[in-house]
């Protein structure tokens, strides 16, 4: 975390899940970044990252994907995929937010 503060990087997680499963998950992981819960999917589809009964019970969720917003709302660098446990890797994140500051 002190990296992603120096480099002006404020982690944000967002899921379908609830209020109390998304806390229970950072608390239980250890997280000490915000997670924000989006269970009507209303932020997710906003950026295109609804995955249709992609659930285990095909319930909706949101595809695995990185982004890093400038202070004015602009997205200035993407990660996405398909897979799951496919996750940009802190290093990387951080050596995009350095380049675009």
């Amino acid at each position: 975390m002190p990296e992603f503060q120096a480099a002006g990087v404020r982690p944000v997680a967002i899921s379908v899940d609830s209020t109390q499963t998304s806390a229970n998950l950072r608390r239980d992981a250890g997280y000490s970044f915000t997670f924000l819960s989006d269970p009507a999917t209303e932020v997710i589809r906003r950026y295109h990252l609804l995955h249709p009964a992609g659930g285990p019970d095909k319930h909706d969720i949101a595809r695995p994907a990185e982004f890093l917003v400038d202070p004015h709302g602009v997205v200035r660098w993407v990660n996405f995929t398909e897979d799951i446990r496919v996750r940009a890797r802190a290093g990387e994140m951080l050596a995009a937010a350095q380049k675009i500051q």
